[in-house]
């Protein structure tokens, strides 16, 4: 009897432990290297938060900015309690990505409205024309008049202008005009232009003023443009009419400093400023002048630089 007992135990207990082995080879694989890949899932999306975080943030020491995910102390087990499972660890740091991931979303939707509100701010104290150049505005008492458009004052010899309606000429100086040809070329523009320097030439100041002022008009975008606006610069300073000329050369400046006779200009603003005796806004267009073209302060205008430059006491 004692026999049959022991024997049935031991069936049973090898029943058992065969069974225990059946379930943990059925079971616990899938589990284990299901377990497994979900981990290295959230170990990759972990890791790249990180790198998202360090970009987002000025810092990924925490010296500039408080991580959002501290380290919590882990509890200490309670008796009779169980642990946490897998799955539930699993959650748990799902559930911190997803804060992390909200919380970064947000610093960057913040950012980039600083940014949009400082880049506003900034537009807002951009220089006004002429100023961010270092050439001061001229006071009040000595305002430069903008450059009058061209007016229907010229001679009937111009181009497609009348006889003055101020002072009408002489009937010598309507002959000397007339005597200055107009070139006829497939190049409009250039033979406007052309026509301007060849009554400036010939000291037919006045008519030269309005003849340019046409071009500049009917022929902006034209490439002899820089040339137009410097010679008519020119034909008012040489007609005794600095204040005139100033605007002119300062337009052509401003409007394009690396046009052809954009050196010219901001040399002869500095001689207009010098004959109106505006002795410091002389000294600041030869500086600029100097340092902005020194090839042509050493070179093809080192005369007139040099002859401006004795005449104005500069500090």
């Amino acid at each position: 009897m004692a026999m049959n007992i022991g024997l049935g135990h031991r069936r049973r207990a090898k029943a058992i432990t065969l069974t225990a082995l059946a379930f943990a080879i059925a079971v616990p694989c899938p589990a284990m290297a299901q377990d497994e890949s979900t981990n290295a899932r959230i170990q990759r999306l972990e890791a790249e938060i990180r790198a998202l975080q360090r970009k987002v943030f000025p810092g990924a020491d925490g010296k500039y900015f408080t991580p959002e995910i501290s380290p919590s102390t882990t509890p200490s087990a309670i008796p009779g309690q169980p642990a946490t499972s897998a799955l539930t660890d699993v959650f748990a740091r799902l559930q911190g990505l997803e804060t992390q991931i909200t919380q970064l979303t947000s610093q960057s939707e913040l950012n980039t409205n600083r940014i949009a509100q400082i880049e506003a701010k900034l537009n807002a104290l951009a220089p006004v024309p002429g100023q961010g150049s270092g050439i001061i505005a001229p006071a009040p008492a000595t305002t430069l008049p903008a450059p009058a458009p061209a007016t229907s004052t010229n001679l009937s010899s111009m181009t497609d202008g009348p006889k003055s309606a101020v002072a009408a000429p002489s009937a010598q100086r309507v002959s000397a005009v007339r005597a200055v040809v107009k070139p006829q070329t497939a190049d409009a523009g250039d033979d406007e232009y052309s026509y301007g320097f060849r009554l400036w030439e010939a000291k037919f100041y006045p008519e030269a003023q309005q003849q340019l002022k046409l071009t500049a008009e009917r022929y902006p975008r034209h490439a002899l443009i820089s040339y137009t606006r410097n010679l008519l610069g020119r034909a008012y300073l040489d007609d005794g009419k600095p204040r005139e000329a100033a605007a002119w050369f300062l337009q052509n400046y401003q409007a394009s400093k690396t046009g052809a006779r954009a050196p010219d200009s901001l040399l002869y603003l500095a001689e207009s400023m010098r004959r109106l005796k505006d002795n410091d806004r002389a000294c600041i267009a030869l500086a600029e002048f100097g340092e902005t073209f020194p090839v042509e302060a050493a070179g093809r205008l080192r005369a007139d630089y040099t002859q401006t430059r004795n005449a104005v006491k500069c500090n």
